[in-house]
């Protein structure tokens, strides 16, 4: 299915809208993002949120195409700026410095990213080459090679820690390994730590037209970020990620650059059924979602058009709401067909 464009009658060329996005996806039983340095769910203990940091949603996209990378051919891989490339290293220098030294060895007979200086020489320009990287062009990416600093600041930031839309009281939960912990040791060790027993996670991202315009962001990498997006939860498959799945992706698409609607991702309400409060919920049966005040809030003049996706035929039903004029500003976003499906149809 071909990825639904995100111009504006008022963006002349390629220039992309300003736009929100706003992604939900739930997590049974499992850590959904962990604390790096104890391990522990990242959790607000005043609100009782679980929180999830931008840093965690950015892997899970990068992750999911450099899985994709290993089932493709080498000129059809997506380049991937930020991932632990050794492979021109050399001694203690940072990975950065390292993986541009990869990418212009990779792209040293490409004249289209080079400049010439006054001497007639063509050398390779820096920002460039790091534009030739998705998530460059996505979240921005700095270099830190001497003489070739960069930093260009991502066009499409999340937030920087996304709380849940219910509140979540913790679980504790102790395992076992078989393994001794020492030599010393007979017996295998007990640890402890907290699971979520379940939560309805939203993340909240930007899409900004000026600064896509120096990163050389297109609609088909926001189209490729979304699938990436929505397909990184659902096939996370290790022991804390695996139990999590996506629920709606929305897009809200500004009529100008230089509209803001505020406090979008407070919009959308959970009213648990049965009386239930906000930590007792286990399931999509156990609540329904309350759309009302998104739905007023876009039906202004502010925005163009919502874009969403969303395989559940409850979640998707309550969203094909009418305005005023009996037109509904929420379209079906469509995902682009990835390198991977394409090799697969050959």
């Amino acid at each position: 299915m071909k990825a639904t464009k995100i111009l504006t009658a008022e963006t002349p060329g390629n220039q992309l809208a300003k736009s929100e996005t706003l992604f939900l996806y739930e997590s049974t039983y499992s850590i959904p993002n962990g604390d790096p340095f104890t391990g522990e769910q990242r959790y607000d203990e005043e609100t009782k949120k679980v929180l999830v940091s931008d840093v965690r949603i950015k892997r899970f996209i990068r992750d999911y195409l450099l899985d994709l990378n290993s089932n493709l051919p080498e000129e059809q891989k997506y380049e991937v700026y930020v991932w632990n490339d050794r492979s021109q290293a050399e001694g203690k220098e940072p990975g950065s410095a390292a993986r541009m030294k990869a990418l212009k060895d990779k792209y040293k007979n490409d004249d289209s990213i080079k400049v010439e200086k006054k001497n007639g020489e063509k050398i390779i320009d820096a920002v460039k080459l790091l534009q030739k990287c998705i998530d460059v062009r996505l979240f921005g990416g700095i270099s830190t090679e001497e003489g070739d600093a960069v930093n260009l600041t991502g066009p499409v930031p999340f937030a920087l820690l996304n709380p849940s839309l219910n509140e979540v009281d913790l679980r504790m939960h102790q395992n076992t390994s078989v393994f001794a912990s020492s030599v010393e040791k007979s017996r295998g060790a007990i640890g402890t730590t907290t699971v979520v027993p379940y939560s309805v996670n939203q993340i909240h991202g930007w899409i900004n037209p000026y600064s896509a315009r120096h990163t050389g962001l297109t609609e088909e990498d926001v189209a490729t970020m979304c699938k990436a997006l929505w397909e990184s939860i659902n096939c996370a498959n290790t022991r804390t990620k695996s139990n999590q799945n996506s629920l709606l992706l929305l897009q809200i698409v500004y009529s100008k650059p230089t509209k803001k609607i505020y406090g979008l991702d407070r919009l959308i309400k959970l009213n648990p059924k049965d009386n239930k409060r906000g930590e007792q919920l286990r399931g999509i049966e156990d609540f329904e979602f309350d759309f009302a005040s998104l739905i007023d809030t876009v039906n202004s003049d502010a925005v163009s058009e919502v874009k969403y996706y969303c395989d559940i035929k409850s979640i998707e039903e309550k969203l094909n709401i009418k305005d005023k004029k009996d037109k509904s500003k929420f379209t079906k976003m469509g995902f682009p067909e990835d390198k991977l499906d394409k090799e697969a149809s050959k």
